[in-house]
């Protein structure tokens, strides 16, 4: 099943995403957070709490204050190990807990500092590969069910019993478990340590829930004999550090958009696109697969009238991601089965808008979200429409699937609803296998006229985005209907000018030498 597109238009997209990253990214170059800064002083080995359960990374920054911040970090840390005869990680847990001054690396030169660190950066950089390498070596011992990958979603605010979810769902045929994060977390300027029992609407996202949840479903799959994927959220305001963590835990996904937090948690986007380049910097390293939030457009306004939005986020997506190293295989970009069930020929148009993502990025993991817009408490219908969902998926050659379940709008899905919801898609996938590749989509017909009216709105919709910037687009309200403006938002005072001898070890050595394909 193959749409005739114009590849001029498609080839012009791309051209017009790169017209609008090339300001965004100049102002990254020149910028840094307070949440970067924390991933890297996680990375060179500054975890764990201090006083009042404060983590060392922000004590670290708050000691560091502005003008040292300014130079990175990592820097600093570095003089004071070199000034101090000490390891990097000791001169993060001293300055976190008062022991040491950071003036007491004034004056090491710069080139001291950096040499203290080439080590403990290279060390984490090892470690962060070697759990890529794991996750290769697990795959190839695999034996994975055809794709789509089913993935659901378990979130009950403690760790365990996600624990005990997670686990029963591997065993229900799940190829991907998500742990939603605790309603308001991506608001939280910290990362909570440790283990968590308690959460609304989800599970806090921290180093050991990572560890916890990835031994399970890796003894999971050992037992099934196949990988169980882990995935969480890497977004709002630490989202650089939750990417350093669950590279180090050996998360497979996460998400990570370039531009959800700013329109659906008032996160302030310049905050976000210098904290979404290095996240995605460390994930491409990590061989995580990122997950981007165009679907989440679809459920705040009109589906058919936010499909051409959709294409348009996702092509720019791709180009932020691209510029910080991540192949073709790691982005994966966002969509959803939202529109209107009461609107006639509505699969018509689902399936126009899945299988135009599908060929204008044939080498993404898509992923494709379930509706949860339209359903209405109504368990029969419900499972109906996600039979739908499942097929359009199957036939357009989805390659992530969020199974919908039939209790949405009723109540956090229980054990035996994930357990329905993924029987349901593997009946209609099976039966369904091949069915994409045995149809024509009819010239000129519905399927057609739609897929390039979407693609010839969303090139209309990227030439104004060039024209007037990605920040006035996004304060006009250009995606989901929401308007934001680039000095509002939650974390603005966390971003900050980078000075001349600015320093970030990690960037320099993950910083792609060209986009990849």
């Amino acid at each position: 099943m193959k749409l005739r597109i114009d590849p001029g238009a498609v080839a012009h997209c791309r051209h017009l995403a790169a017209r609008i990253a090339d300001p965004v990214e100049a102002f990254i170059a020149r910028h840094s957070t307070v949440a970067v800064e924390r991933a890297v002083v996680r990375l060179l080995g500054g975890s764990g709490t201090v006083e009042e359960g404060v983590p060392t990374a922000n004590a670290v920054v708050e000691r560091l204050g502005a003008g040292r911040l300014r130079r990175g970090a990592a820097l600093s840390l570095g003089a004071v190990a070199q000034a101090r005869a000490i390891g990097v990680a000791e001169a993060a847990a001293a300055i976190a807990r008062g022991a040491l001054e950071p003036e007491s690396g004034d004056s090491v030169p710069a080139e001291a500092a950096r040499a203290a660190l080439e080590a403990p950066a290279a060390e984490a950089l090892e470690r962060i590969a070697a759990r890529k390498f794991e996750r290769t070596a697990l795959l190839a011992r695999s034996s994975p069910a055809p794709p789509p990958l089913l993935y659901v979603i378990v979130a009950s605010g403690n760790i365990y019993e996600d624990r005990t979810a997670a686990v029963a769902a591997a065993e229900a045929g799940a190829a991907v478990v998500a742990v939603i994060r605790s309603t308001g977390q991506s608001l939280l300027d910290y990362v909570p340590e440790g283990a968590t029992t308690e959460g609304f609407g989800g599970t806090y996202a921290t180093q050991e829930n990572f560890r916890i949840m990835r031994a399970a479903l890796d003894e999971a799959g050992a037992r099934l004999g196949r990988y169980v994927m882990l995935t969480n959220y890497a977004s709002g305001l630490c989202m650089p550090e939750i990417a350093a963590l669950g590279a180090l835990e050996r998360l497979d996904m996460l998400l990570n958009d370039s531009m959800y937090g700013i329109l659906f948690r008032d996160i302030n986007m310049r905050r976000t696109f210098v904290d979404q380049h290095f996240s995605r910097m460390l994930n491409a390293h990590a061989g995580i697969v990122i997950n981007t939030g165009e679907d989440n457009y679809l459920t705040t306004a009109d589906a058919v009238e936010q499909a051409p939005a959709v294409l348009a986020s996702q092509f720019i997506n791709e180009e932020f991601a691209h510029r910080a190293g991540l192949p073709d295989v790691q982005i994966g970009l966002g969509d959803a089965f939202e529109i209107d069930p009461d609107r006639e020929d509505s699969f018509l148009f689902q399936l126009a808008q899945a299988q135009l993502a599908r060929q204008v990025f044939p080498n993404a993991p898509l992923k494709y979200m379930p509706p949860t817009k339209h359903m209405t408490g109504d368990i029969f219908k419900g499972h109906r429409i996600d039979a739908m969902f499942d097929l359009a998926s199957v036939m357009t050659h989805q390659s992530i699937h969020l199974c919908g379940m039939l209790t949405e709008a009723i109540h956090t899905p229980l054990l035996g609803d994930r357990a329905l919801s993924l029987e349901g898609a593997r009946y209609v996938m099976n039966t369904a296998r091949h069915l994409g590749d045995e149809l024509e989509i009819k010239p000129g017909g519905i399927i057609e006229r739609r897929a390039h009216d979407v693609l010839r709105e969303a090139e209309a919709r990227l030439e104004r985005i060039a024209e007037i910037g990605l920040e006035a687009a996004i304060e006009q309200r250009f995606f989901a209907d929401v308007s934001r403006s680039p000095q509002g938002g939650r974390g603005y005072e966390g971003v900050f000018e980078r000075a001349p001898d600015y320093y970030n070890p990690f960037e320099e050595a993950l910083r792609p030498a060209e986009i990849p394909a």
